[in-house]
């Protein structure tokens, strides 16, 4: 059995969690507020919670910057979902409404959306513009 433990940031109360890598598609639940960590759904971030959840954890993020008013972003919408359900246990995805949030969306240059971010702890590693399938959003994210 594989011992290693990967540190997963609860999106709602912000507490670390060490989760076994063996047991991240058990729907593991925060030690603190007993919500899912990992329940195959995009988790909301805005200005005051991003850094403390994407530099705490060490699975792979990929962040969609839109916003509601944004046709393309809508559309991508059920696609990004989709791609969530299937990354369940292997990322997390996360969306940034980024007319709510503008600090975190000048802090990465967001120019045009919906624009999709790839983080690895915290740190850039790739990114996407414009409405994509839910295949090349899971592509992006492994």
């Amino acid at each position: 059995m594989d011992d290693a433990r990967l540190h997963i940031v609860c999106a709602h109360c912000r507490a670390t969690n060490r989760v076994p890598s063996a047991r991240l598609a058990e729907d593991p639940v925060c030690g603190r507020c007993g919500k899912e960590l990992l329940d195959g759904r995009p988790i909301e971030l805005g200005d005051a919670d991003f850094d403390a959840v994407t530099s705490g954890t060490e699975l792979p993020m990929l962040v969609d910057f839109w916003a509601p008013w944004c046709g393309p972003c809508r559309t991508m919408a059920p696609q990004f979902e989709q791609a969530a359900r299937e990354l369940k246990g292997q990322a997390i995805l996360a969306k940034v409404n980024s007319d709510d949030h503008p600090q975190v969306s000048a802090r990465f240059g967001i120019r045009s959306i919906p624009t999709l971010v790839r983080l690895q702890r915290g740190r850039e590693v790739t990114r996407l513009s414009g409405a994509v399938p839910a295949a090349r959003i899971v592509a992006l994210a492994r």
